[in-house]
């Protein structure tokens, strides 16, 4: 186990900025011209990596229409799950042409397979890591297969019991691929920010000892934010060229201004968590004047004594400390001292 993993020669785990995956999903509506779009789109706003899924509706499900395939409540209210799929899958003859594009844009290609016909797609397509799903984290021969391939591996948690996961954990293990990475997830579409509970993050990290991130379907970047600040090493996100491009995706994605927004946000966190410090920072050295420091507040004759009257703790910090006063009240000054003079150990008779 490591708290590290390698993909495509970046390291993403603790140490390192946070690695961002757009998630295209069904966001292209159908059009290759605007999936290829959307890769360049991805890479403009600041993601690291740009996944899309690989199934059929036939390899999802099954053309039923009675009670257990239509869907009664949520986003998707209404539909028909083999109708969805067939609405929102990205045709396998496209992912050669989105890969080749994504090389070409530099930005990292991942996809999610859901059954492995798409594994071994995905395989020849020459993927280099590979996404698991929520509502795939239970199915424990897929888990083997994908892991048998002995690639990275980035797997979402949402719905999962700590039972659920320590057995998809166990099943990544027990092919001997140890390049695993977890990502925190509320499989909800958008999720409620009281339904987040990040803490989860950290837990996960303390027990599994291995990178973990965000999979984030909640609506804005604060979550996001959020996560890298309580030590998310990943941060995945939906993405479209617009929500006024309907699809079943559409209505909890990020546009591409927002995508960026995100970025910009989570970059700005990992720079001001930076490293554990203490003492003046750069940018405060200017200030350290403005400290209190022992001065003469009254004028002192020579053989005078220090007394609360001529002498106290103000700003600026030009004299000796103010853990010094009670050591200095009471001694004979050396000389004569003005009002407005810092007080230092030259002035005093020893």
């Amino acid at each position: 186990m490591s708290n590290t993993i390698n993909i495509n020669g970046r390291i993403v785990g603790d140490g390192a900025p946070a690695y961002i995956i757009a998630e295209m999903s069904g966001n292209h509506a159908g059009s290759l011209e605007r999936a290829l779009e959307m890769i360049h789109v991805a890479k403009e706003a600041g993601a690291d990596c740009v996944k899309i899924q690989t199934y059929t509706p036939d390899t999802m499900t099954i053309d039923c229409h009675n009670e257990y395939f239509n869907i009664e409540k949520g986003t998707w209210e209404g539909e028909n799950l083999y109708s969805l799929y067939q609405k929102a899958y990205t045709p396998w003859e496209w992912q050669d042409k989105l890969r080749d594009e994504a090389a070409k844009a530099g930005i990292d290609f991942l996809s999610t397979p859901f059954d492995n016909t798409s594994v071994d797609f995905l395989e020849k397509l020459g993927v280099s890591f590979y996404k698991i799903a929520s509502f795939e984290l239970v199915d424990i021969p897929l888990l083997e297969y994908i892991a048998a391939k002995n690639k990275p591996i980035i797997m979402s948690t949402g719905m999962g019991s700590l039972e659920e996961i320590n057995e998809a954990v166990e099943a990544v293990y027990g092919t001997g691929n140890r390049q695993l990475a977890l990502m925190k997830c509320s499989s909800a579409y958008p999720a409620k920010s009281e339904e987040m509970n990040l803490s989860t993050i950290c837990d996960m990290k303390k027990r599994f000892n291995i990178p973990v991130g965000l999979s984030d379907h909640s609506m804005g970047a604060f979550s996001a934010a959020t996560a890298v600040a309580m030590g998310a090493n990943m941060i995945e996100k939906h993405f479209c060229i617009s929500r006024a491009i309907k699809n079943p995706d559409s209505t909890f994605s990020m546009e591409p201004a927002e995508f960026r927004d995100m970025v910009n946000q989570v970059r700005e966190v990992e720079k001001a968590m930076g490293k554990v410090s203490y003492g003046v920072s750069k940018q405060e050295e200017t200030n350290t004047c403005f400290r209190r420091s022992l001065f003469v507040v009254e004028d002192i004759a020579a053989g005078e004594k220090l007394t609360p009257e001529n002498i106290r703790s103000i700003r600026p910090a030009y004299g000796l400390k103010p853990k010094h006063y009670k050591e200095v009240l009471g001694k004979t000054a050396k000389h004569a001292l003005k009002r407005g003079t810092p007080l230092s150990w030259e002035d005093l008779e020893q």
